[in-house]
């Protein structure tokens, strides 16, 4: 296995968990002056509301409110951070 680099992240109830990349990874994803941790948070934001996105309109059967209002503001995050609607990132609409 080749070099790794440990991150952690920390959880709003003061639980973290550490994981290791492979060491440049993240170097290579960010952009000129980018951190580490914000090119990291980008890509947790992005999988959060993708994975939210699925869960809400991707499932048989019916969505329970409290699912489609964390998908509404998965999305409102989304958009915030990135600037675009999560659907133009994900190239579909519902």
């Amino acid at each position: 296995m080749g070099e790794t680099e440990t991150y952690t992240i920390a959880g709003p109830d003061g639980d973290e968990e550490s994981f290791e990349l492979p060491a440049g990874l993240v170097d290579v994803l960010s952009e000129q002056g980018e951190t580490p941790s914000r090119v990291l948070s980008d890509v947790v934001v992005q999988a959060m509301a993708q994975q939210a996105h699925v869960i809400a309109h991707h499932s048989e059967g019916e969505v329970p409110d409290d699912i489609a209002a964390m998908n509404e503001t998965a999305a409102e995050l989304f958009e915030e951070r990135f600037g675009q609607s999560l659907e133009d990132a994900l190239g579909h609409s519902h």
